[in-house]
């Protein structure tokens, strides 16, 4: 079964239900399962050096009160999915294209989905900036990949249409909103949802697996 994450490297839902699928996936030990991640820029306008957390903040929920009290809701829910994140750690809201480049480039050699958790975890935990480039290469390195190397790749044009390209189907089809899982690309299920939720397409994806067994035989 083909599963799409549309999800974008700064939402904390995304991580969330990142971690959700994961244990639905551990819940399903019989499906066969291929994870791709798929861009989707929450803030497709913002500048390349990304922004100031307390300015984002201000002009995203119309102050850091708002925000702090949003935050904290957040927090409380990833803290029961065993994500203990630290949003106050986090100073600048970057521009995520170069992230999801870097999770393109680690998808070639099978990573692609350890590289989202990587960054995922520098964001909301380490409180990083991963617009940086010097950053994401020093995440990448930490996968076991060369940093010169990867430093020269976002340097340069890796993966930049392709990740248009994504981001702008996404667009096409609709999305609004991010986490979106696509599954065998015709059944949707949008947001961070609850564990339990996943089940059924997976089942789905049993009975179709095992469809195409039997008619082998």
């Amino acid at each position: 079964m083909l599963i799409e994450t549309y999800a974008d490297l700064i939402c904390p839902w995304c991580y969330i239900g990142k971690r959700r699928l994961a244990r639905a996936l551990a819940d399903r030990p019989r499906v066969q399962v291929e994870l791709r991640w798929q861009p989707f820029q929450l803030n497709p306008d913002m500048a390349p050096g990304g922004m100031e957390r307390s300015a984002y903040l201000a002009a995203k929920f119309g102050g850091t009160e708002r925000a702090r009290q949003i935050h904290l809701v957040v927090e409380e829910t990833a803290e029961r999915d065993g994500l203990p994140l630290r949003l106050d750690r986090i100073r600048r809201t970057p521009n995520s294209f170069d992230g999801h480049r870097l999770i393109r480039i680690a998808a070639r050699h099978g990573l692609g989905d350890r590289m989202a958790d990587a960054l995922f975890h520098a964001y909301f935990v380490d409180g990083l900036d991963i617009g940086d480039r010097d950053t994401l290469a020093a995440t990448a390195a930490g996968l076991g990949f060369d940093f010169a190397e990867i430093k020269t790749l976002l340097t340069g044009d890796a993966e930049t249409t392709a990740v248009f390209n994504a981001d702008a189907t996404a667009r096409q089809l609709g999305l609004q909103a991010v986490p979106c899982y696509i599954f065998n690309r015709r059944y949707a299920l949008s947001g961070a949802q609850e564990p339990a939720s996943f089940l059924p397409l997976l089942d789905l994806g049993v009975e179709e697996q095992e469809g195409v067994t039997a008619a082998a035989d």
